[in-house]
C-alpha cells in the first residue's frame, strides 16, 4: 500500500453550510492522502468528493443556491475559483470559473452575498486586486494595491465590503471601490469577523487593547460601538449566531479552549458546556445549535454538534495514543512559560526518557492541548515529548505576544533553555538527551538555539527554516516584509546588526550538535535560497549535517511529503538522539501526517500537521 493511501489527511475546521439550507455543506478531507473537497447532505446522511487533483485541493465554499466552490490552483499556489451544483455527479476538470476572466493568482478571501454578487480576492506576491461580479459571468476589478489584501465579508445585500490592507484598519468599500469609511485599528489591532448575516450592514469586529481583547459592532447608523463590558484576557475569535445577533466567541487561553455565547443586547455571556482540551473550530447554525470541533492530547479531533444535524463522519481508524500528558510552569522574566508535557509509557523517575522540545511557528500561534502526530509518533517511539508556549505565543494574552526581552528568537530560545533546565531538575527528562524539533519559525527556533547555545542539544531536526532574515526578506511576500518591520522596527537595510543578531547563519559555524535541515524548493516563506546559503555556511565550517528537499511550497495539501518528512526525521533521531527508545513501526497510527493548521481546519482523519506553521 503507498503512503498516500495508508495516511490521512485532517484539517480542524467544520463544513461550511449552505445559508439557505443548512442541511446542505461542503467541508475538506482525506481522499487516499491529500487533502480534497467533499459535499455533505446532512438530509440523506450522504457525501460525494467534488474536487480530485494531483495535489490536493484545501479552500472551498458554498453559496446562498448551494452551489460549490473550490480553488483550482498550482504548484505555486496560484489558481483560480470554479464550482459546480451540489448535485453534480462528482470530482469535474470542466467545472466552470466562478468568476470569468480573472488572472491566476493566490487565493486572499471570496464572499458571497445573498443576492448572487460575488467578491474574490487575489494576490500574485506583490501587487493584490479585488474583483466583483456574479457567479458564470465576467468580474470587474474593483481594487488593486501593492502589497497585501484580505477579503472579509460582503453585506447580504452585496452592496458593501470588508477588507484590511487598504488603509490601517479595516476599510469598508462600495461596489464602486471606493472607500466608505474606514475603522482604524486605535492603539491596538482589530480583526474583522463579519457582516450579520440576517439583516443589514452591521459588522462584527474583535479588538485588542493594551492588555484584553473585546468585540465591536459597526453600522452605518450607529458607527463603531465597543462592547468593553465583556472582556478576554486572552486570544478571541468571534461569530454571528445566524437568526438571534447573538456572538459566539472561541476563547484559547492556556493551550485550551471556551466557548462562550454573548448576548450583546441584554449584556449576558454564558460559557458553553465543551470538555477540556481544544475546539478547533465552532460555528453557531439556525436553531440556536452549535457546532464544533474537539481534540486533546490524547484523542483525535472529533466533529460534535449540540443539535440533532448530521455532520460527516470521520474516515478510518482512530489511532490509540499512547503515554501520559501533564503540563509544567517554568519561570521566566516576563511570567511562567507554559510546557505541555508528554511522557511514554516506558519512562521512570530512576529511567527518564530522552527529551524532543517540539517547537511551535509563528511565532503568533500556539502549542495545544490538542492530538498532533509528531507527539503521538514520537511517544511512541519512547521520547518525551515538551511543547513549549515561550514568549510570543497566543493564548497567553497581549503582554505575553509583545514580550521579546531579548531580541528577536533570543527571548524564544532562552524560554526553550529554561524548560529543558526546568524538566531536568525534576527528573523527567534524561540528562545529556535533549533534541529540538521545529518547522517555519519553529525550525528557525531550533537553528537559533543549536548555534547560540550548542553545548545544551544532542540533535535538532529544522523543517522549511528561516535560516538569513535579510536574504528571507529580499525573496519572501509582502505580508512577510510587513510582519518581520513590525518585529524589528525596520527594514534590513535600515537595522543591519538586529537582522544578523536574531539570523541563525551568523552563528552556523557554532552548531555542535548533528542536524536535518529540510527545505522546500518552491517556499515563498522561508525561500529555499536562504536555506541553502545556511548549508554552505554548515559545509564551511564542517558541522555534520543532513538536507533534505522537498518539491512543494511551504504548505501543502498531499499526505505524502508531510509522511517522508516523518519518516525522515524519526530515522535520524533514533540514530542520533541516545537513550532508550521503542521502535515504531512503519504502520503505526503515530505515522500520521497533514497539512496545515494551521490554522488547522475542516474534516477528515489524522492530526493537525506535521508541518505547523
Amino acid at each position: 500500500m503507498s503512503d498516500a493511501a495508508r495516511y490521512q489527511v485532517f484539517r480542524g475546521a467544520l463544513p461550511e453550510v449552505c445559508p439557505t439550507d443548512p442541511s446542505r455543506m461542503v467541508y475538506t478531507a482525506d481522499a487516499d492522502g491529500r487533502c480534497e473537497v467533499f459535499a455533505w447532505d446532512a438530509s440523506s446522511r450522504r457525501s460525494r468528493q467534488v474536487s480530485s487533483r494531483p495535489t490536493g485541493t484545501f479552500h472551498c465554499a458554498i453559496d446562498h443556491n448551494a452551489d460549490l466552490w473550490w480553488f483550482d490552483e498550482d504548484r505555486d499556489g496560484r489558481g483560480v475559483w470554479r464550482y459546480q451544483p451540489f448535485h453534480a455527479a462528482g470530482p469535474s476538470d470542466a467545472d466552470p470559473p466562478g468568476l470569468v476572466g480573472l488572472p491566476p493568482g493566490l487565493p486572499r478571501g471570496i464572499a458571497l452575498a445573498a443576492d448572487g454578487t460575488t467578491a474574490v480576492a487575489l494576490s500574485d506576491g506583490r501587487t493584490s486586486t479585488l474583483h466583483l461580479g456574479r457567479k458564470g459571468t465576467a468580474a470587474r476589478e474593483l481594487l488593486r494595491v501593492p502589497g497585501p489584501l484580505a477579503l472579509h465579508g460582503i453585506a447580504p445585500d452585496g452592496g458593501l465590503l470588508a477588507v484590511s490592507g487598504v488603509a490601517d484598519g479595516v476599510a469598508l468599500l462600495g461596489t464602486d471601490g471606493a472607500t466608505v469609511t474606514t475603522l482604524p485599528g486605535g492603539s491596538g489591532r482589530q480583526w474583522c469577523r463579519g457582516f450579520r448575516p440576517d439583516r443589514g450592514r452591521e459588522l462584527l469586529l474583535v479588538a485588542q487593547t493594551d492588555d484584553h481583547y473585546v468585540l465591536a459592532t459597526w453600522s452605518p447608523r450607529a458607527g463603531t460601538s465597543l462592547h468593553d463590558w465583556c472582556r478576554f484576557d486572552t486570544e478571541i475569535t468571534a461569530r454571528w449566531y445566524p437568526e438571534t445577533g447573538a456572538v459566539l466567541v472561541r476563547q484559547n487561553r492556556h493551550g485550551r479552549s471556551l466557548l462562550h455565547r454573548v448576548d450583546l443586547t441584554s449584556r449576558q455571556r454564558t460559557v458553553l458546556d465543551t470538555p477540556p482540551g481544544t475546539v478547533l473550530d465552532a460555528a453557531p447554525r439556525p436553531g440556536g445549535g452549535v457546532h464544533y470541533v474537539w481534540t486533546d492530547t490524547a484523542h483525535p479531533p472529533a466533529l460534535r454538534a449540540t443539535d440533532t444535524t448530521a455532520l460527516p463522519p470521520l474516515t478510518g481508524r482512530l489511532p490509540e495514543v499512547p503515554g501520559r500528558h501533564t503540563e509544567v510552569w517554568t519561570p521566566t522574566p516576563d511570567g511562567p512559560v507554559h510546557t505541555l508535557l508528554s511522557l511514554p509509557d516506558t519512562a521512570t523517575p530512576q529511567r527518564p526518557a530522552p527529551l524532543v522540545l517540539l517547537v511551535h511557528g509563528g511565532p503568533a500561534d500556539q502549542d495545544r492541548d490538542a492530538y498532533d502526530a509528531t507527539v503521538h509518533s514520537l511517544v511512541a517511539s519512547g521520547y518525551a515529548v515538551a511543547r513549549v508556549n515561550y514568549r510570543g505565543s497566543t493564548g497567553y494574552g497581549p503582554r505575553w505576544r509583545r514580550a521579546f526581552t531579548a531580541g528577536v528568537g533570543h527571548t524564544q530560545v532562552q524560554d526553550l533553555v529554561a524548560v529543558r533546565a526546568d524538566l531536568l531538575s525534576r527528573g523527567l527528562a534524561a540528562p545529556g538527551a535533549t533534541a529540538l524539533w521545529g518547522v517555519s519559525w519553529g525550525a528557525y527556533l531550533v537553528l537559533l538555539a543549536l548555534g547560540t547555545r550548542p553545548e545544551l542539544w544532542q540533535a535538532g531536526v529544522a523543517v522549511k527554516p528561516l535560516a538569513d532574515w535579510a536574504t528571507a526578506y529580499r525573496s519572501s511576500t509582502a505580508a512577510l516584509r510587513a510582519l518581520d518591520v513590525r518585529l524589528f522596527g525596520g527594514t534590513p537595510e535600515e537595522l543591519p546588526g538586529l537582522y544578523a543578531r536574531s539570523s541563525p547563519i551568523s552563528y552556523a559555524a557554532r552548531v555542535a550538535a548533528p542536524l536535518l535541515v529540510v527545505g522546500a524548493t518552491r517556499d515563498t516563506k522561508c525561500p529555499p535560497d536562504q536555506i541553502r546559503s545556511y548549508l554552505r555556511a554548515l559545509d564551511a565550517a564542517g558541522v555534520a549535517h543532513e538536507a533534505m528537499w522537498l518539491d512543494t511550497g511551504h504548505d501543502g495539501y498531499d499526505g505524502t511529503a508531510h509522511v517522508a518528512v516523518l519518516r525522515r526525521a524519526m530515522a535520524f533521531l533514533q540514530r542520533e538522539l541516545p537513550g532508550p527508545r521503542r521502535q515504531a513501526t512503519p504502520d503505526s497510527p503515530g505515522l500520521r501526517g497533514s497539512p496545515d493548521p494551521s490554522r488547522p481546519r475542516r474534516t477528515g482523519l489524522t492530526a493537525p500537521p506535521v508541518e505547523n506553521v
